[in-house]
């Protein structure tokens, strides 16, 4: 079929507005998918050009020479240049670029193209595409450029546009060598200020110095270009974002930005001039909140576009701009442009939409294209009326296309949908959504379809949707594997048939109409793994017949297909299948996994197989697929053909008889996910197809030719007798689909929620009825068709049973009470006749399923739970490990009895290893140091002094030493003999030796202290158990004195005692504690055996007699006293008084005595015990209060340690920043090295470059002199050439000969172009163009009817061609004086460059020497720590000894009036005093203002004597005097003219004195330069001499350079020690002179320190 058959893109649709640009002044070009389409404004018909390769990138057009580029997508792609509208290819271009190209631009002025790389390379390129040639590039310089622009008036400035970033690529040129160069623009910062950088604030600016300040660049330890970046991202404020640009008439360039602003840059000065600012008070309100997203100029000013659906015409003048004129639009525009003539403007915005405005003719913008630019879900070839098209996008809009690709109609749907399917029978299409609802589209008004029906479902997308080819059914498939049947007819109201369901996951769907016996067959292809929706290797083939099925034995009553309408087949193949399609007795698929085509072959008899059975099929044919899937597979309508589409874009059409081989066509772009969806017309010779991600839809036409048009005409016989068997169904059913009514969007009615209580009340489940059940069998809202009609049946069967249930409840409601009967008379029978619960549950089955329901309950929360638990266990032991097990000194504090005050000890963890190495090395090494110190000043001590004098040098050492130690640490016994003094710190070896040491001394003063806090906390815990039994025997005493008083108990909180945190008592959880069941029975057998126990104990009657009469003791002891009580007489209870006996009154005598003796024993051993409890309470007291003081003097130390370790830890701060300053200015020296290096090379390269350019420059001026020289010989020869003609008409010719056209009188009046470009700059491209002018022009001149009369025509002739020849060379001459300036001006560049590369070597150098001087500065300028006592010192009376043997005694008053009358005198004195110094005040500024004044006089003096003086010219009295001044200053004119013309024939003479001097001078260069390159041949010879004797005077004046060294060092030395001396003898000068001046201040002025004020 590949031979003889070929596909044709008919037309193509969709807009990415990705890239758009002119071709020529009516036709405009933008990429839609895989190809470019072409629209013409005016006609609005649309070509399409497909690319050479798979996929089309980027896109740029020219209109002025009718050129356009595009690149292609795929690996090192090419870029291709077109020329239009003949399509043909002048060149293809392979650049470097590995990937894609982001960007293309085409130039007016010349064949140049510039294009922009994406990652990994980022290149700029500017090719010449005539050549195929590159003639620039810059690699690493597209990192984020979107847009390349190149300037109309100057192809060498090239403007590159990035994401946040603006640079114009000059390109510079010497003759055939070019290259580029950046000139970056600095926006302003989002505010609109120019501010560069922010300004680094420095900590040196209020702290004392503490080292030089580095760059970030040298702190984050970063090199190179990446220090650069980053730098520049930190400190630099947030800069504009640019959004568009647009060159103007004068080579500047207009730059609009997301944030509002609109800026104007002067690409060669790099200034930025802000020309709308949104933040300011002044700024257009209607441009505020506008971003500019596309910017064109035009002869009137400039077109802005921005967020809002508003297009403005803007008129600039300096800073000022004012709207001239607005347009308004549908929605907001991205992109505009003028066409190349200037007379249309073309707009375009994101959702597809093409506008234009002519002004020339109209004022108002026209839409010439709307197209939408969603994606393509799917699209759908029309079989009732052929002459339209359906598509549906994902924004939910259903889009009618006719035949020639117009958009007839648009209807959005306000859904998202997912299918699409068109009916054969009427006009109207089905589309699905992912709410689950079928659409129903009346598709016969073209112009306004509208949407009649729609049934619900699915819960889930409706993923499938399938007419029969009959147009009998419409069937549905879905991800939950129900398939359902609906009427296809409008007359049957599109009813829903039934239901089936599969097993497994659709996916996929196709039917086959079999009319000889009359079925309808379905193939669904079913995935057997739940959740795996991409393949599936079950087929499911269901049958149905094709005939009404509205009879009840068709479906069950919940709606379900019977199985004796529906039959239903399996099949099983060996690969899983991505796609099927169902042909006649046969089956298409493609396997995705083999990447093959299979046909499958159905067996012929499956009556006899059970639905459940599954076949296994075996492919027939496997053929090679496409190379990129996943595929799908689609029949056309005659079931010949076979098309597929993939993932790789490609559309391929097979022979099913021959599907080896196929014809293709690229439809859409493989990046952008390929093809879709793919439709067959109904005469199978037309294909639909829409992209994936490309918002793209292609029709194409099937050629077929040769041996296979005749499979065209059965394609087209089965189209005809489908017309005509469909015929009279369609004229039957299609007026009745027109006269439904227009469906009415609504949300159907929900089922109403039952209201469920939420509170905690407690009801008997005994009475609960059916109500229950049907709460939790609520439908949800809007249900789908099978819950309606589940829902329907339900209520059928309530209404048909409806008495029967009522019985029911009645027996069951009388069956509950007697239940509940009989368990109230159980509760009230004994024990041992008392049923179980359980025992009255008559459902013994609901009862099991509800135990097993809540075990699983309970097991599943049991596992949550304990996963949790194991999680929070998890952590804690986390935690533990890392904060509490590590440490080796737990953090604790101890509190005091009696107040708030509290200490804490230090936390500590162990050492590490490497800790302790580290301070093991470093004391072993200061051990070395300090032996060999010792040795050193032993040996220097006993050459030059005694040991006395050693002895008080060590002590005042000492002191010395203790006085700037820094920290209290040695005071306190803590410190390390192996310290440094702080004066010694010189290497960064010493000062991180001097941290580990310093730290170590941290570690003993915490070590230290915890041991004291530890023997303080034992204290405690021992003074608390003094006090708990002090406290017990206090409560003893209590209860025997019948007390009842609350005692002090203390205790150790938790974080005296922090390891209580870890363990949980009982007490603290709250909740009841569960047991399993084994706990509990052994609770139980713990219960029942301490039962046992004490009923085996028995009853003891002497033992319980003892407990009642004597608490249990035999004898009465000293604490019972107060409880013991007498008892009285028998008789005194039971007679009178005056009936007792005389024994009896003895008797009583003795009970009163008895009684009396132990009321005394009772109070004294009261009063006893009130003693003990009163010493025991202040034993209490004064124990705590002693332990009080003990933990204050513990505070007062740790005052003291916290000092020393702030101390300690404030030196290691400083020698830590010294550290990290020494290294980062080491971070800074090679950092200022590395970019020496690169700049020394890069002048290297420079100087090269420089040298050659000289080289060229040098030859190229040679060749122009020569050719200028034989311009002149022309002219010279020109009387020889005619020395056979008279003279005077050889000066007649010889006018003639320099007589030259004017070419400006050729040219097109250009008063009424409307493009503001009208010039462009001269250069060599553009001479053949000149000289064809002036070619042309000459033609005239040497016309016959031109030649002077009497002229021979042979002379005249020969006087022609000697012209012509002439004009060639002085056109050659001028061609030459261009290039020559050019690469002039270029190696001037060049030389700048140089200039400018050595300025900055010097810089970098400078910077280094600085750095090394600071450096050497930072290291010898030590910081030392200095202790200072803080605030005012006062003289302590503590050891002063009061002596008053020789005092008098006055009276306070006495003292009191004493000290007013001195206060009083002491203010008189001081106020006399006050007003003696403002009165001298006054007297020195009268003097002051006396000496002024005199100043004043003489000033105004000097000023007389000079206007006296002042000298007037004649001039300026006649000035003054005349007051006629237009004559004197016409006079004045005149003479100022003759004046100039005198100057400019003397500057004449002075510029042809000038030539001669300049010839002179070039002989004279000549002439050196001979001389020099005989110089340059001797140089080699003369540098060895003058090396060999460098050699020679090093090697002897080395040893006199030394010793004159070494003098000059002792004179130096000699010189410091006795300004040392001098300096010393000064300041003891100093000290003496102040001494006495403050003696004598004393001694002049009253000390008023003494007096004391009340």
């Amino acid at each position: 079929m590949d031979d003889s058959g070929s596909l044709e893109i008919r037309w193509i649709r969709g807009f990415r507005n990705k890239s758009v640009g002119f071709v020529d002044n009516k036709t405009v070009c933008y990429t839609c998918g895989s190809h470019i389409c072409f629209l013409n404004l005016e006609t609005k018909i649309r070509s399409v050009f497909q690319g050479p390769g798979r996929d089309i990138g980027a896109l740029t057009a020219n209109g002025n020479n009718g050129m356009f580029a595009f690149s292609e997508q795929k690996l090192s792609p090419s870029i291709f240049v077109y020329t239009f509208p003949d399509f043909q290819l002048k060149n293809e271009l392979k650049g470097t670029a590995q990937l894609d190209y982001t960007s293309l631009t085409l130039s007016d002025a010349g064949p140049y193209l510039g294009c922009c790389s994406s990652l990994p390379d980022h290149t700029i390129t500017v090719w010449n595409w005539e050549n195929a040639e590159p003639i620039c590039t810059q690699p690493q310089a597209g990192r984020d450029v979107i847009s390349l622009v190149f300037n109309p008036l100057n192809w060498q400035q090239l403007c590159a546009l990035g994401t946040a970033s603006l640079t114009v690529w000059n390109i510079e040129k010497s003759t055939s060598f070019h290259v580029l160069k950046p000139s970056v623009i600095e926006l302003p910062a989002t505010d609109g200020s120019f501010v560069e950088r922010l300004v680094h604030t420095s900590v040196s600016d209020k702290l004392p110095y503490f080292g030089p300040e580095m760059p970030p660049s040298a702190i984050s330890r970063l090199k190179g270009d990446k220090a650069e970046s980053v730098v520049a991202k930190l400190y630099t404020k947030a800069r504009l974002t640019p959004t568009a640009i647009c060159w103007t008439a004068t080579s500047e360039l207009y730059v609009g930005c997301a944030e509002g602003f609109l800026l104007l840059v002067e690409p060669e000065s790099l200034s930025v001039l802000v020309l709308f600012n949104p933040t300011t008070a002044d700024a257009i309100p209607e441009l505020r909140q506008s971003n500019f997203q596309g910017l064109t100029v035009n002869k009137n000013g400039l077109i802005a576009v921005g967020k809002g659906s508003v297009v403005h015409c803007l008129q600039i003048k300096g800073i000022q701009m004012d709207i001239t004129q607005k347009w308004q639009l549908e929605g907001p525009v991205t992109t505009v442009m003028y066409s190349p003539d200037y007379e249309t403007l073309l707009l375009s915005s994101k959702t597809g939409q093409i506008y234009m405005l002519n002004s020339t003719r109209s004022d108002k913008i026209v839409k010439v294209l709307d197209d939408l630019s969603s994606n393509f879900v799917t699209a759908a070839l029309s079989h009732a009326d052929k002459n339209i098209c359906v598509s549906v996008r994902d924004s939910g809009e259903l889009q009618l296309w006719s035949t020639d690709g117009l958009c007839l109609s648009n209807l959005s749907l306000q859904a998202e949908v997912t299918s699409l399917a068109c009916c054969p029978i009427a006009q109207y299409a089905a589309v699905g959504t992912t709410s689950g609802n079928v659409l129903f589209i009346d598709l016969n008004r073209e112009q306004q379809p509208r949407l009649v029906h729609q049934v619900h479902l699915y819960r889930t997308p409706v993923d499938h949707l399938v007419f029969d080819q009959d147009g009998q059914y419409l069937f549905t498939g879905a991800s939950d594997s129900h398939i359902y049947v609906l009427e296809a007819k409008p007359s049957k109201r599109f009813s829903v048939i039934g239901y089936t369901v599969v097993p497994g996951t659709i996916l996929s769907l196709s039917t086959q109409c079999i009319r000889q016996l009359k079925q309808v067959k379905v193939l669904a292809l079913c995935s057997e793994q739940e959740g795996k929706t991409h393949d599936g290797s079950l087929l499911t083939v269901l049958s149905l017949p094709a005939r009404d099925l509205a009879g009840s034995d068709c479906v069950d009553r919940h709606g379900c297909l019977t199985s004796h309408i529906l039959q239903v087949s399996r099949y099983k193949v060996p690969h899983p299948l991505k796609s099927c399609v169902l042909g006649v007795r046969e089956v298409f698929a493609y396997c995705h996994k083999k990447k093959t085509l299979q046909r499958f072959q159905l067996p012929q008899d499956t009556d006899d197989l059970s639905s459940q059975q599954v076949v296994q099929l075996e492919p027939e044919q496997e053929e090679k697929g496409h190379p990129l899937g996943p595929a799908s597979l689609l029949l056309s309508t005659h079931q010949l053909w076979l098309a597929s589409v993939g993932r790789d874009g490609l559309l391929r059409i097979r022979e099913t008889a021959s599907m080896e081989r196929y014809i293709e066509l690229q439809c859409h772009s493989c990046r952008l996910g390929g093809v879709r969806s793919v439709s067959f017309s109904a005469d199978s010779q037309t294909l639909l197809t829409a992209g994936f991600k490309d918002g793209s839809l292609v029709c194409t036409n099937l050629r077929i030719k040769g041996v296979g048009a005749g499979k065209v005409n059965k394609a087209t016989q089965y189209s005809q007798s489908m017309d005509h068997f469909l015929k009279n169904i369609f004229n039957t059913e299609n007026p009745i689909l027109i006269d439904w009514p227009e469906w009415v969007h609504g949300s159907p009615a929900g089922t109403e929620k039952p209201e469920v209580s939420g509170g905690a009340e407690i009801v008997d489940v005994t009475e609960q009825d059916e109500s229950y059940n049907n709460l939790l069998s609520a439908p949800p809202s809007h249900p789908t068709w099978l819950e309606s009609r589940r829902e329907a049946v339900l209520k059928e069967e309530n209404e048909q049973y409806s008495e029967t249930k009522k019985n029911l409840r009645k027996t069951i409601r009388e069956l509950r009470d007697t239940i509940q009967e009989m368990m109230r008379e159980n509760e009230n029978v004994p024990d041992i006749e008392r049923l179980e619960q359980h025992e009255f549950n008559l459902d013994f089955e609901e009862q099991r399923r509800l135990e097993t329901m809540v075990e699983q309950e309970v097991t599943r929360v049991k596992n949550e739970i304990k996963w949790e638990i194991l999680a929070q266990c998890y952590l804690r032991d986390v935690l533990k490990r890392e904060c509490w097990d590590s440490m080796k000194v737990k953090g604790k504090a101890i509190k005091a009895f009696h107040s708030e005050h509290e200490v804490k000890n230090y936390p500590l963890k162990e050492r590490t290893e490497k800790d302790m190495e580290d301070l093991r090395r470093v004391q072993n090494m200061r051990k070395l140091e300090k032996a060999a110190c010792t040795q050193s000043s032993l040996k220097k001590s006993s050459n030059t002094t005694s040991q006395k004098e050693v002895e008080q040098a060590e002590e005042g050492h000492e002191g010395q030493c203790a006085a700037v130690t820094g920290s209290f640490s040695a005071q306190l016994g803590y410190s390390n003999p192996y310290v440094y003094d702080q004066f010694s710190l010189q290497t960064t070896e010493q000062r991180i030796n001097q941290i580990i040491l310093l730290q170590d001394v941290i570690f003993r003063i915490k070590t230290a202290f915890n041991a004291d806090f530890e023997a303080t906390h034992r204290q405690k815990v021992q003074e608390l158990n003094h006090v708990r039994d002090r406290n017990r025997h206090i409560r003893e005493i209590m209860l025997e004195l019948d007390m009842n008083e609350k005692l002090w108990e203390p205790s150790l909180t938790n974080s005296e005692w922090p390891e209580r945190l870890l363990t949980v008592d009982d007490s603290e959880i709250k909740a009841e504690k569960y047991l399993t069941p084994e706990q509990k029975e052994e609770e139980e057998r713990k219960k029942l055996e301490e039962q046992r126990r004490l009923a085996a104990k028995g009853d003891n009657v002497r033992g319980r007699a003892l407990e009642d009469m004597m608490d249990g003791v035999l004898q009465v002891k000293k604490e019972d006293i107060l409880k013991m009580e007498i008892p009285p007489p028998e008789f005194v209870l039971t007679k009178p008084d005056m009936h007792w006996s005389e024994e009896e009154k003895k008797v009583y005598k003795e009970y009163e005595k008895k009684t009396k003796d132990l009321s005394e024993e009772k109070e004294k051993y009261k009063k006893s015990l009130e003693t003990e409890m009163k010493k025991l309470q202040a034993s209490t007291k004064d124990a705590t209060e002693r332990f009080d003081e003990t933990l204050t003097k513990l505070f007062e130390k740790k005052v003291k340690c916290e000092m020393a370790i702030y101390q300690e830890e404030l030196k290691i701060t400083y020698l830590v920043y010294s550290v990290l300053i020494e290294e980062e200015m080491r971070n800074r020296d090679l950092e200022l090295k590395l970019k020496l290096e690169k700049t020394l090379a890069y002048k290297d390269k420079v100087g090269e470059e420089l040298k050659i350019h000289e080289e060229e420059v040098e030859l190229f001026h040679e060749t122009y002199e020569s050719i200028v020289a034989e311009d002149k010989v022309l002219d010279k020869e020109f009387r020889k050439e005619f020395f056979d003609v008279p003279s005077h008409v050889v000066d007649q010719l010889y006018k003639l000969f320099k007589r030259r056209p004017r070419i400006q009188k050729i040219r097109t009046q250009t008063d009424n172009n409307p493009s503001p470009f009208k010039e462009q700059h001269l250069c060599g491209s553009l001479a053949p163009v000149t000289l064809g002018k002036m070619l042309k022009a000459m033609e005239e001149l040497d016309a016959p009817e031109n030649t002077p009369e009497g002229l021979n025509p042979a002379i005249w002739e020969r006087f022609c061609v000697v012209r012509r020849t002439k004009v060639e060379s002085e056109q050659k001459v001028k061609l030459k004086a261009l290039t020559l300036a050019e690469m002039q001006a270029f190696l001037q560049k060049r030389r700048d460059e140089d200039k400018a590369v050595q300025e900055e070597i010097k810089n970098l150098s400078d910077e280094l020497e600085s750095l090394h001087k600071e450096k050497n500065r930072f290291l010898t300028d030590i910081m030392v720590q200095v202790l200072l006592k803080q605030g005012q010192v006062e003289v302590s009376t503590a050891h002063l000894t009061a002596d008053y043997t020789d005092s008098v005694l006055h009276h306070r008053n006495v003292v009191e009036d004493l000290n007013r009358a001195i206060r009083t005198l002491a203010e008189q004195k001081i106020a006399s005093m006050v007003e003696c110094k403002d009165f001298r005040k006054g007297i020195i500024q009268l003097q002051w203002e006396h000496k002024m004044m005199g100043m004043h006089i003489e000033d105004l003096n000097s000023r007389a004597r000079d206007i006296q003086m002042l000298r007037l010219s004649e001039d300026q009295q006649e000035y003054l005097n005349k007051t006629d001044r237009d004559s004197r200053v016409s006079k004045q004119v005149s003479i100022l003219e003759k004046t100039i013309a005198f100057q400019e024939k003397t500057h004449e003479r002075s510029v042809q004195h000038r030539i001669k001097k300049i010839e002179q001078l070039n002989r004279q260069a000549a002439i050196k330069a001979g001389k020099n390159s005989v110089v340059e041949q001797q140089l080699p010879e003369m540098q060895v001499t003058v090396a060999e004797r460098r050699h020679i005077y090093e090697a002897i004046a080395s040893e006199e350079h030394q010793a004159a060294k070494t003098e000059e060092r002792y004179q130096e030395i000699v010189q410091r020690k006795n300004l040392e001396d001098f300096a010393r003898a000064q300041a003891e000068n100093l000290a003496f002179l102040w001494a006495e001046v403050e003696r004598l201040r004393m001694k002049n002025f009253p000390s008023l320190d003494q007096l004391t004020h009340n």
